[in-house]
Parts: C-alpha cells; structure tokens; sequence
C-alpha cells in the first residue's frame, strides 16, 4: 500500500444536474439567510406504540403551535391541546411553547416556555400545566417564583406531581392541591441540589440531576457543591459602562474538583439519605444516576482518570451500596446512556470496548460474568432499541465505512447481526428513534450534499409510511448552484513503519482542471469528541467549503487516529497521553500523500483552519510544519492544555503530574516560536468553555517572539461565536476575506 490515494468513494458525492437556470454564485449573505434554512422534526415524542405527537404551526395564531397527535397506523391527526387553548388569564396570545412532556395518562401536559440559557443551553424557564379535560392551564412554583427561574420539570410516574429545581434545591408539586413542598435545603451559593456546574454539564452532559423512583414515593438527586473550585472570571464590557463580572466554578487540569454526592429523599420530604459512594467525593465522579426496575439506586462511578465505571446498586433506605459490574481500560473508559433492562430486571444492557470492538454485553446484576452478544467484527456506535419478546436489539453501525451510520438487527440472546437500512439507501448518515414495541421508528437522514429528510417507517421492513420533512426547498436552491463534486477517499500515511489509511472528503472547483495548480484548504478537528469525515450534512460549514469551492479553492478534512470513528478500540485509545501530538503528524503525513498523487496540488497554497480543538490543531500544524501549511484560522482554540477542564483532558491525557512531557509538547503555545506563516485568530472575549485567557496567552507569546499574526476579537460572543447581531455572516464573511488575501484562490 502507498501513501497515495488507496481507493475512491464507491461513487463520487456530486450533485445531481441542474434542473432550473443556475442561480448566482454561493455568498456569506446567501448562506446566512432563509435560502438554506433547514427544517427539523422539532421536539417528537412517541404517544404509545403506534402514535406520536409533534408541534405544528397554528393556522389561528401566527407564530404559536398546536400539539398534534399522529396515528402511524391509520394516518389521522387529532389536536391534543390547541394554541387557542394556551393563552393564560388577562393575556391575548398563546404561550410560545418550546418543549412539552405529556403524563403516563395523556390527560395532562407539561409546557416549557420563556427559556433562558444558563450554562451551553436554555434550561432554565417557565413551566405550565394543561388539563387536556378540563381545559385548565397553571403556571407552577407559586406565587413568590421569579419568572423564568424553574429548571427540569418531569412528572412523577402517575402524574398526579411535578418536581422540579428552583434556587438550586429540589421541589414537589401536587397538582390537585396545589401544594408545594421543598426537598432539600441549600445554604450556600456553591451547593446545588438536583442540577450540575459548568464542567458536569459540559463534559458529561449531565443538566437535569434528579430521578423519579418507579413507584413516585423518591427522588434520587445529585448535590453538586463548588466550593474550594477555582472561578473564572469573565468581564461582560457591551452593556453597562463598568464590566459586569461573572465568576464560573471551572476546575482546570490538576486542580481541585467539585464535590459530588447522591441523596434521596421521600416525594413528601423529609430527611436525605445520603448514598455511601466509594471512593472520594471530588476525585470520583458521578457520572450517571438512575433507578432499577426494582427500586434501587444505580451509579454510574467513575474515578478521576476515567479508566474504570464502577457501576453501583444502592439501597434507598440506608444508602448501603454494592458493585454489580466494573468496566475498566488503561486508556479510558466511557459512560452509557442510556441502560436498557432486559429479563425483567435482572440484567442490562451494556457498551464495552473490552474485547477490542464496542460490543453489547448482557451483564447480569448478581454479579455474574458478562456476556458480548454482539458477535460481528466491528463496532456498535449506538444501542437504539431492545425488542426482548421477538429477540433482538437494534443498533447502528458502520462496518468497513466509517464514515456513514446504517441500521443493525441482531439477536439478545447473541450472534450475527443483519443490516436493516437498505443497501441501496441514498442518504449515508441515517439516525432511529424507535416507537415502544418496535413496530414503527422515526429515520433521520442525510448525505453530506443533501440536507436532513425526516421519515416515519414500518420495521422490520423498513417501510416508509410518511415524510415528515423534506427540506425539499433547500434542495432545490443547492441543485440550482454551480456543480461542485465532492467525494470520499482514504489516503494512506506511514506510522512506524507501517501503513495506515486515513479517510478523507474532498471537494473541487466547478470548474477544476487538473492540469493546473490548486490552493488546497484543509478542514481540522482531530480531538478525540468528535469525527468531521462523515457522509452527513454539515450546515453552516458544509455550505461555506462549498462556497469556497466556486471560488477556486480545493477543500479537503481528515480524520486522523485517536477520532472517535468505529474502526476499532486501537484506532481510538491510539490518543491517549498524546492529544495534541500524533494528531498533526498524521494531518501533516496525509497532506504530503495527497500531494504526492496529485500533480494539481500547489505547494505553495495549503491552508488549514479548525474550531475549537480544530483551532488547536490548526495552530499546531502551522507552528510543527511551516514548510507545508503557508496559512492558518484558529477559532476558539486551547492553546496551553492546563488551562482547560479536569474532565475532559485528563480522560484523554491523565493527571498532567504523570504526563508533564505529553502536556507540554501537545499544546501549540510551547512551539509558537515555530511560526512562519499566517495565522488569523478569531476568539469570543467571554467564551466560558476555551477562555479568552488562551488567546491572550497565546498572542503575549507571539509577542514575545516577533511573529506577526492577525487577529479577530468577538466582543460578549461565547464558544461558538453566535451571539448578538449579525455575528455569524460577520465571522465568515471575515474569514473568507483573509483567505482570498493570504491563500490567493482559483488555478495557475
């Protein structure tokens, strides 16, 4: 095998002929208004086995939606609760609902409304009650709560109560009386009860911190206690004349964690009984809890350098707890979510790397050895649903192409598995949500030059039943664009000796000849969170590479080892300790292989940019390799690994006292005297995820050794440089502008 080019796409990706006179050119203008807006399902729920209920545009109230109950069986649509409904006393327009939860008996609705963001998302907002009978309609928390100020409102299990988090303590709501009573008691600013800080809900993903027991007589809940974690503090300059200064808990690496324990407490209230967790409360994390079926508390514990899960059942009554399961790796280990029981409760279901591939085990909860019934040499990239009368799980995977996802059917009592999505599907990236019972799924699915399609199916057979999206107007808008092709390749590079194929997409000039010399822009992320060699549309950035593209530029992504593509545990855990090292030498060594199987590339004219890790990659690969990359934008970048989160570096890093040299020479400021080309950075001055404080660090550094750099401030804009007017047409248009200047476009 050589480093060239190894095999070509199956089929090239290009777009189908233009049917209608080509509109004009792609432009920043263009991508950021309605012409490309793409529709989504919007908040689905399943009803029952064949029915589910959807928000719909109001045809009496512009700007306000029905909830609409689907039959997939019969296809008839029944309102369940109208906008006309929703319109509060001394009001004259609905609720603008933005999600809603419908109780076990369908009588009642749970309404989230006026949203406000807290931490990456609006979770926190007003939550109201409809009695689809009575036609009654209540806003919970009482007189004396703050509007907007309720978080994670769930039913109990038989809707007669509603608990939610409000002032960082948990509360009940009886729904018949009206009566509200507090669980738990915080005494300080830094103790939360039933809802996480920054770095749980960023890194684990963990927002709402409280469960409802099966039979709604317990709340299980976290507290999540700050104190003792260093804050950040950010200065927001835009809206008052002195800063107004918000200080965050934000542990970074090697620094002290928050305190996290579990507790339960009687739905009536009462005293807590705190669970008696191994290990310690700061150095140990809590990264998953829940109920059994039978009535226990399970967690999932994880300890500081992640490479083992301790699952564990605790007795509700005195917090007494035992470990009926332990995953553990040198590298790290990963958290499931969801847990699928199976054999009316004594066992579940469970995704583990340990046998080389991402497998389902069955593990028993006595304790008993597991057992993989995923048999199939490739991996599992997620357990989607579990049909235990007919014997069988269903799950997506990719074998042989990581770059797409297709439906699996297999059995739970073990063995091979059959593909469910067609063989002659036209969409590459195809994502289930099944209805209970396993007799109707929602498909969303797309290709990487085709916007999104929403589809109702009958399964086993894959049937569509109804189209809920199309996008079919967004379609048609790209099919009237000058044709670009894009395809999928491998290229492969050489790694001690041996050969290593590396997948890739590319996409080319309308126009490209190649017999003439290209500029070559390479799309980077590379970190362990995240593919972007992926047969899926890609929005904003997808559109962008396009517009490029009919500007003159070659665009190409690769994904390097240690991205979390189903090729195998090796492939994945190849990262660890070396974040920010292997990474761009494999981008580097894929570069140079392109280059070397294609005359057209011009050597002179290679650029690189990246968001986030990307923008760190991109950073490294300008400072590791001056003589390749002439020009680089680094967005939102690390640039010194110590001064991100314990929860995510040190999965992928360990505790920076047992890798000083990996932490050092993976993050780009150690090499910044390296610069010889040009660099663009561009950062959100209250970016609460990769701090302002990484740009200035990295621009002092610069300074420090002469190297001119160019830079784009996005004052009181976050991580994803969003915020306020006009930001992103802005941001983009910026970047395209110092390309054309830095990486002149189009052949010679």
């Amino acid at each position: 095998m050589s480093g060239a080019i190894l095999r070509a796409a199956t089929a090239a990706l290009a777009l189908a002929p233009c049917i209608a006179t080509q509109s004009e050119p792609l432009t920043v203008a263009r991508i950021h208004g309605p012409e490309f807006a793409v529709e989504g399902p919007g908040p689905l729920r399943w009803v029952d086995g064949r029915g589910y209920a959807r928000l719909t545009p109001s045809p009496a109230f512009p700007g306000a939606v029905d909830l609409i109950r689907h039959d997939t069986f019969s296809g008839q649509a029944i309102v369940l609760i109208s906008a006309a409904d929703l319109i509060p006393e001394g009001a004259d327009r609905p609720l603008r609902i933005e999600d809603y939860t419908l109780a076990a008996n369908g009588r009642l609705a749970l309404l989230f409304t006026e949203s406000r963001r807290v931490w990456r998302t609006n979770s926190r907002g007003d939550f109201w009650v409809f009695d689809r009978e009575s036609k009654e309609l209540w806003k919970l928390g009482g007189p004396d709560a703050a509007p907007s100020s309720l978080q994670f409102a769930k039913f109990a299990p038989d809707g007669r109560r509603v608990a939610y988090v409000r002032d960082r303590d948990v509360y009940v709501e009886d729904l018949a009386s009206g009566e509200r009573t507090r669980l738990t008691r915080s005494d300080r600013e830094t103790l939360v009860h039933g809802a996480t800080d920054w770095v749980y809900e960023e890194e684990f993903g963990i927002r709402d911190g409280f469960r409802w027991s099966p039979d709604g007589e317990r709340i299980a809940f976290l507290a999540v206690d700050d104190d003792g974690v260093g804050a950040f503090s950010i200065a927001h300059n835009l809206d008052s004349v002195y800063p107004e200064v918000q200080r965050i808990p934000y542990p970074k690496v090697g620094t002290t964690n928050p305190a996290v324990t579990v507790g339960v407490v009687a739905a009536t209230g009462g005293g807590v009984t705190w669970l008696d967790l191994p290990g310690d409360a700061r150095d140990d994390y809590v990264a998953r809890i829940e109920w059994t079926p039978s009535n226990e508390v399970m967690v999932q514990r994880l300890d500081r350098r992640q490479q083992v899960n301790r699952v564990l059942f605790a007795d509700p009554s005195d917090g007494s707890c035992r470990e009926v399961f332990r995953d553990a790796d040198d590298t790290w280990v990963e958290v499931v979510d969801p847990v699928h029981w199976v054999e009316e409760g004594r066992s579940f279901l469970w995704l583990s790397e340990r046998d080389g591939w991402n497998h389902v085990f069955v593990v028993p909860v006595d304790g008993t050895e597991p057992r993989c019934i995923t048999t199939d040499p490739f991996d599992v990239t997620e357990l989607v649903a579990v049909e235990e009368i007919a014997d069988a799980i269903w799950f997506t995977a990719s074998p042989g192409d990581a770059a797409r996802r297709f439906l699996y059917r297999g059995p739970l009592t073990g063995g091979p598995a059959e593909r469910i999505t067609p063989m002659d599907a036209d969409l590459g990236w195809n994502e289930y949500s099944f209805a209970p019972g396993a007799r109707y799924a929602l498909r969303t699915a797309s290709s990487f030059d085709v916007p999104q399609r929403v589809e109702m199916l009958r399964m086993p057979d894959h049937d569509v039943l109804d189209v809920l999206v199309d996008n079919a107007a967004v379609r048609a808008n790209l099919d009237a664009l000058a044709p670009v092709t894009s395809e999928f390749f491998e290229v492969g590079i050489d790694v001690d000796g041996e050969q290593v194929a590396l997948d890739g997409w590319m996409v080319k000039p309308p126009d490209f000849d190649p017999s003439k010399k290209w500029p070559l822009l390479v799309h980077v992320y590379g970190e362990p969170a995240a593919q972007t060699v992926v047969d899926r549309w890609g929005g904003t950035n997808r559109l962008w590479h396009r517009m490029l593209a009919e500007q003159g530029y070659v665009v190409v992504s690769i994904d390097n080892r240690g991205t979390p593509a189903p090729k195998g545990r090796a492939w994945r855990k190849s990262v660890y300790g070396k974040v920010g090292i292997i990474a761009h030498q494999d981008q580097a060594a894929a570069v140079r292989a392109l280059a070397a199987a294609h005359s057209w590339l011009d050597l002179e004219r290679i650029g690189v940019w990246g968001w986030s890790g990307g923008g760190s990659m991109t950073l490294n690969a300008l400072f590791h390799y001056p003589d390749l990359y002439r020009a680089g934008i680094a967005i939102a970048f690390v640039a010194d690994q110590r001064l991100y989160d314990t929860i995510y570096q040190e999965r992928y890093m360990g505790l920076p006292s047992d890798n000083e040299v990996g932490y050092r020479e993976g993050s780009p400021i150690t090499h910044a005297h390296r610069l010889e080309g040009d660099v663009l950075l561009v950062y959100g001055s209250v970016d609460d995820n990769t701090h302002y404080q990484n740009f200035e660090r990295l621009v002092d550094r610069l300074i420090e050794h002469d190297k001119p750099f160019d830079a784009l401030p996005y004052p009181g804009r976050t991580h994803g440089i969003f915020e306020r007017t006009n930001t992103r047409r802005h941001l983009y248009g910026s970047m395209t502008r110092w390309l054309r200047e830095h990486l002149p476009a189009g052949a010679r």
